[in-house]
């Protein structure tokens, strides 16, 4: 049973998933019940002990197997932060090569409130491909948290309070 709204908070590799308890914190402030789901390289990153100590639930990167139960509730919403290039262009084109692309692909088609926090370096961004695929997504309804607060992940600034903000609207 959850006391909120059910948040799935999808972590990609980039280096502000060292500090994605920060955002879960502030999630849950905001009356989030939050679940992290990470791309594989970004669970070899993250203290997945510690966030599920936060969240009450286990911070999911791989499959189940056929027949097992899902430990985590249904989603009302969704947030990619930080959104890696990789990650992006991967789910514009509905591959589902991990749990978190999987995921991602399912909230798109099932019309989950999604909203996507971009990082990547600007070489990245102003990829053809890269640009074409936020737009497809934004066409498809996703949420795009501005860049400007969005790629600034400094010790004296982090967008956690932009993003947090951002999802009301979601």
């Amino acid at each position: 049973m959850t006391d909120g709204k059910v948040l799935y908070l999808v972590v990609c590799a980039a280096p502000p998933a060292l500090q994605v308890g920060e955002l879960i914190d502030l999630l849950m402030s905001a009356g989030w019940t939050v679940c992290v789901i990470a791309t594989p390289t970004a669970a070899t990153w993250i203290d997945r002990e510690a966030l599920s100590a936060q969240t009450g639930y286990p911070v999911r990167w791989e499959w189940r197997r056929p027949g097992e139960p899902d430990l985590l509730p249904q989603a009302d919403a969704v947030l990619v932060a930080p959104a890696t290039f990789n990650t992006i262009n991967k789910w514009a084109l509905g591959i589902s090569d991990n749990l978190a692309l999987g995921i991602l692909n399912e909230a798109l088609g099932l019309r989950l409130p999604t909203l996507i926090a971009p990082h990547a370096k600007p070489a990245l961004t102003d990829h053809p491909t890269f640009t074409r695929n936020i737009d497809l997504l934004q066409l498809n309804g996703v949420a795009v948290a501005a860049a400007d607060e969005s790629q600034v992940f400094d010790h004296e600034h982090r967008p956690w309070l932009s993003i947090v903000k951002a999802m009301e609207g979601v």
